[in-house]
């Protein structure tokens, strides 16, 4: 006859939830009771790696602790990337504590993904959403065509987007986007490419498109990260908002939610960054081949931006506000060549296509392409949902 299992006391408690609002490091660990002692020690130790101040609410945490009030171990989600540990290492002296921060194992995939303009989608940002993948990923597409395309005004209905992309994650757990390795887009009814070239004496990889010619452009199209929309364009005729009056109007105005980044769409110098009366907060930049640019009605400079500053193409230069005269948040944006104003939509338009791949480099160009856009195909059928077959009639004929 066999005897029954002696049960032993269990000696470990695991707790995994997430930090409640306004914890502190010492709080979360002295709710989780541990010994007043050792918890000191334990902050103690982090302080070491780690600025306890930076424990952000809602983020996941596991803490394993000794039914005594001793810890055996704390891991804490610092970011995607990394956690914190707090360890015992050796159980016969359960005071000893170290701490270290460290990376997470990460397992990287390639994902294709096929989202659509539409009535319930009518932007990239929603339309990226809608196939479950986040804004991050948007914006990383808008800036790859962001000489070619405006999102904020160019979109509609039926547009799509087929994107391949890496995607990290730990644990089953989202962590962060790769680099997006080829992409096509159907916008105005016109299609254009982009895939992902690795130069390969510099390493520095950038897009170009299905000739090898550059997707860079001198100027972005628009100097709105994303989502506004154009509520006045460039006329020599406009009946002005406030002064009710038929003036020019020599930019064009974005509505965008105040705060919003503006950013430069080129390499320049700062020629002002201040008041300047009914246009209120405005910056004025000077570029290269007789082209200047300016945004007014800012409601804050960005960092660095004063007179005789360099600035680089999609630095934030300020943000969206309603100073001077102005009726509402909005950006009005004013691209001047040669010294006349001229309508920034048609300019940006009618840029030249960028510098191509080398001579020497396009045929390895054109095999990664070719392999990009089988890669694209495959993954995306791959990813389809299985289609049901056609029901087959039994009725007699």
């Amino acid at each position: 006859m066999s005897r029954p299992d002696t049960l032993l006391p269990r000696e470990f408690e695991t707790i995994e939830s997430r930090v409640p609002r306004h914890a502190t490091l010492d709080s979360l660990l002295r709710d989780n009771q541990l010994q007043d002692s050792l918890v000191l020690q334990a902050v103690d130790a982090a302080r070491a790696v780690f600025n306890p101040r930076l424990l952000r609410a809602d983020q996941p945490y596991r803490l394993v602790r000794r039914l005594d009030g001793f810890l055996r171990e704390f891991e804490y989600q610092i970011d995607t990337d990394r956690f914190l540990r707090i360890i015992s290492r050796d159980l016969s002296r359960p005071t000893e504590l170290e701490a270290e921060v460290l990376t997470y194992d990460k397992e990287t995939s390639v994902v294709a993904i096929e989202a659509q303009i539409d009535s319930e989608h009518p932007s990239l940002i929603a339309a990226i959403d809608a196939c479950g993948e986040t804004v991050q990923l948007a914006l990383s597409l808008a800036e790859i065509f962001a000489g070619e395309v405006d999102f904020q005004s160019e979109l509609q209905p039926g547009d799509k987007f087929r994107v391949l992309f890496e995607k990290s994650s730990h644990d089953g757990q989202f962590s962060n986007y790769g680099a997006i390795l080829g992409a096509s887009i159907d916008v105005d009814r016109r299609t254009r490419q982009a895939f992902r070239w690795q130069d390969p004496v510099s390493g520095k990889g950038s897009y170009y498109d299905e000739n090898g010619r550059s997707l860079k452009r001198f100027m972005l199209r628009s100097p709105l990260k994303f989502e506004p929309r154009v509520t006045s364009g460039f006329s020599l005729h406009r009946m002005h908002p406030i002064d009710h009056v038929s003036r020019p109007h020599l930019g064009v105005d974005y509505g965008a939610p105040a705060g919003s980044s503006v950013v430069a769409v080129a390499n320049g110098t700062v020629v002002s960054a201040g008041y300047s009366g009914a246009s209120g907060n405005l910056v004025h930049l000077k570029h290269s081949s007789g082209i200047e640019t300016y945004y007014l009605h800012l409601s804050a400079f960005g960092k660095g931006v004063r007179a005789g500053a360099r600035v680089e193409q999609g630095q934030v230069i300020g943000k969206v506000g309603a100073t001077g005269a102005a009726t509402g948040p909005h950006l009005d944006y004013r691209l001047k060549k040669n010294g006349v104003f001229v309508n920034p939509l048609a300019t940006h338009a009618r840029q030249a296509p960028g510098e191509p791949i080398p001579s020497a480099q396009l045929a390895a160009f054109r095999t990664l392409r070719d392999k990009l856009r089988t890669e694209l195909s495959a993954t995306l059928l791959a990813a389809a949902p299985p289609t049901k077959p056609d029901a087959v009639s039994t009725a007699p004929r």
